[in-house]
């Protein structure tokens, strides 16, 4: 049950409160005393860390056949929390567009939504290419908005339409392999 892809997304599903508390609580007692951008630069390090435990769950899974069911429902949840802990985060620091958040936490409610659908139907809807690609795409804007590094903003409006596009792919494909009734 608890092998090392699922250790790792484990991990990642701590990682994700911890960055989210760095980001919205800059006033607490407890890091007051440190200066905004070394808490940016941790909860970077730590996102960047988190997100390299995404590969390497998925690889290892892989590589030596340790797919689990567990292991599929703890991964994309572990992804979520972190990625819409550095969204939500960087939205609260006013650093990301509300409408961008506001459209990626949409598609990832609605297609996680769809997948519990499909799965009391007997479907797979595994992530797609694209849904992958997604998911790169938005922690690289993540980890550029964090640093408030150029062209940011314009990477977090990539995601989103990359966002939106996979979740047309999976609506697409669902009802593909959905009978009608």
């Amino acid at each position: 049950m608890f092998n090392v892809p699922n250790t790792l997304a484990f991990i990642r599903l701590l990682l994700a409160p911890v960055m989210f508390f760095l980001l919205v609580n800059r006033e607490s007692s407890l890091l007051i005393h440190i200066h905004y951008t070394w808490l940016d630069y941790i909860a970077a390090f730590i996102f960047v860390v988190a997100s390299a435990t995404d590969f390497f769950d998925g690889y290892v899974a892989r590589t030596f056949n340790q797919i689990t069911t567990l292991g599929k429902i703890l991964d994309p949840l572990a992804d979520k929390m972190l990625t819409l802990a550095g969204f939500l985060g960087l939205m609260m620091l006013d650093r990301a567009s509300e409408w961008a958040i506001f459209l990626i936490i949409t598609r990832e409610l609605f297609i996680t939504g769809l997948r519990v659908s499909a799965v009391s139907q007997g479907l797979d809807i595994s992530a797609s290419w694209m849904g992958k690609v997604k998911t790169v795409v938005q922690m690289i804007a993540i980890g550029f908005l964090l640093m408030e590094w150029p062209g940011a903003n314009i990477l977090l409006w990539v995601a989103v339409m990359l966002t939106l596009y996979s979740g047309y792919e999976y609506v697409r494909d669902f009802f593909k392999n959905t009978p009608i009734d």
